[in-house]
């Protein structure tokens, strides 16, 4: 876990919110039982995120169409980062469209949706890599991987930066004890 006591104060707020503004249909599947709601706490969420996660990455093209891919997300200071070769669909998309959504899901066990804008983090293409936070990914990475994911090619690195995230999970104990 990466996340401060501020940065999990914000993501409790971002996941109150989210969950609150939500409609009906959504809310009475988190609130199934009302004494028991099938939410993760911001301290839970990031406990349940550890690691590399697959993710299910929304964008969009030009014409509005929405596209679909995986990668690899790492749940770092309440935030989810991504991965890709500078070259793809995904990047260009991403470079011209930033909104996006992302999914990680595990079953019926948990289920994390992010809506949200991704930022370039990685030189040359963030104005100031230092304050959004680039060496600590980097070096995160680096110990994730053994090597750093530079060297795979053109790579560039977004931070999401979430405007609506929800996690939903029926049982935290479950989640939280999976190795």
């Amino acid at each position: 876990m990466y996340e401060t006591s501020t940065e999990l104060g914000d993501l409790q707020d971002l996941l109150d919110r989210s969950l609150g503004g939500a409609g009906a249909h959504l809310r009475s599947i988190y609130q199934a039982d009302g004494d028991n709601p099938s939410t993760l706490t911001a301290e839970q969420t990031a406990r349940a995120l550890t690691g590399m996660c697959t993710l299910a990455l929304a964008t969009v093209t030009a014409a509005g169409e929405p596209r679909i891919s995986g990668v690899d997300g790492h749940f770092l200071h309440g935030r989810w980062v991504v991965g890709t070769e500078r070259s793809s669909a995904k990047a260009r998309h991403l470079a011209a469209r930033p909104a996006v959504s992302a999914a990680h899901i595990r079953g019926d066990d948990l289920g994390v949706f992010t809506h949200g804008t991704a930022v370039p983090i990685t030189p040359p293409d963030a104005a100031d890599p230092e304050a959004a936070g680039w060496p600590a990914v980097l070096e995160h990475l680096v110990a994730h991987y053994g090597e750093t994911p530079m060297n795979w090619g053109d790579v560039v690195y977004y931070r999401i930066d979430p405007h609506w995230m929800t996690a939903y999970c029926p049982d935290p104990a479950k989640v939280l004890t999976q190795p």
